[in-house]
């Protein structure tokens, strides 16, 4: 009983810590993230870029977009965004760099760029091939396709997995589901006020129960 037990901690601690270099691993990527982003909508795109160099820092982050008709950066303290364009006035890439003066990411760091960005393409995937630049002069190009079935590249580009468009409808900014919201919150806000009534009618009525078996325990 006691091996069997061994092997079980011995074989549960193996998977922990495969998981825990797994995911290490994974963290050292440019990745990107988009809860909820679907096709043909507008979503706030959150780059995730860790510094892996030992002696350099961060000091620019270029992400190629998929021809979009609009994108806005979020304001960060120390750093200039620069949005490219073509010739159809679509937003082709977005490069963040720091400023005079700001040493950028340092190692061991990482930071977070936000981009809200649309309508993304109507497919279900969308690559965001992004270049890193550090102190140094080396620059790292995080573009290698994710192919299924096959190990990960090493330097794989950011994507997203989109989900399906939603009646057709487009969302031109994350205001435009605010009313939805507005809305769902009004309706939970009636459900509960209507179980809170019910719950206040059974526990009178419970109340009432137990006094008139209390009454008729006394006379008994």
């Amino acid at each position: 009983m006691y091996s069997v037990f061994s092997r079980a901690l011995m074989t549960a601690g193996t998977t922990a810590t495969l998981a825990v270099l797994a995911a290490g691993t994974a963290a050292a990527h440019v990745t990107a993230d988009a809860p909820g982003a679907a096709q043909g909508g507008y979503a706030v795109v959150t780059f995730r870029v860790p510094t892996e160099s030992e002696t350099a820092a961060t000091t620019k982050l270029s992400v190629q977009l998929p021809g979009v008709s609009s994108a806005r950066t979020e304001p960060m303290p120390g750093w200039s965004a620069k949005i490219d364009k073509n010739d159809k006035n679509e937003v082709t890439a977005v490069t963040w760099t720091a400023d005079p003066g700001n040493p950028g990411v340092a190692p061991g760091q990482f930071q977070r760029f936000a981009l809200s960005v649309g309508p993304l393409p109507k497919q279900d995937t969308v690559r965001l091939p992004a270049t890193q630049t550090y102190s140094d002069g080396k620059v790292v190009a995080w573009d290698q396709p994710m192919t299924e079935g096959q190990a990960e590249p090493e330097h794989p580009a950011p994507t997203l997995t989109l989900a399906a468009a939603k009646g057709g409808e487009h969302h031109h900014d994350s205001a435009a589901t605010e009313p939805e919201a507005a809305h769902d919150d009004s309706g939970n806000d009636d459900t509960a006020r209507w179980l809170g009534g019910v719950g206040l009618v059974l526990g009178a009525l419970g109340a009432a129960l137990g006094l008139g078996s209390l009454i008729r325990a006394r006379r008994s």
